[in-house]
């Protein structure tokens, strides 16, 4: 059973940083392609960031381009999302998603077939 656990989140100022991760058990991690979504309070959950199944590709929603970051472990079974220069608008809960047959890095949420519970940040001004 595929299970997709995140951790790292928390609260931190305006400007801090954050590091996401999320642990993938019960898959053959490396034939997925991962993502990062969020959704903030009152608004629809949203693409943040996505990597295939290799690493070699990545995209970034033009929200955290050049703020975020997206990588995986394959040996560790776990993807992260490094965050810089946080914003207030950063603020939500943000989830981890895995897609079978990953030879891109997907941006619509239809793309993925698991997800995790979330994790919430926080940006405090």
């Amino acid at each position: 059973q595929v299970q997709l656990v995140e951790s790292g989140g928390g609260l931190v100022q305006a400007g801090g940083s954050l590091t996401l991760s999320c642990a993938a058990s019960g898959m053959t991690f490396s034939n997925y392609a991962m993502a990062w979504f969020r959704q903030a309070p009152g608004k629809e959950r949203e693409f943040v960031a996505a990597i295939s199944w290799s690493g070699g590709s990545t995209k970034y929603a033009d929200s955290v381009k050049g703020r975020f970051t997206i990588s995986r472990d394959n040996a560790m079974n776990t993807v992260y999302l490094q965050m810089n220069s946080l914003k207030l608008e950063d603020t939500a809960v943000y989830y981890c998603a895995a897609r079978l047959g990953g030879e891109l890095a997907y941006i619509k949420q239809t793309s993925y077939h698991y997800w995790g519970q979330g994790t919430q940040v926080t940006v405090s001004s």
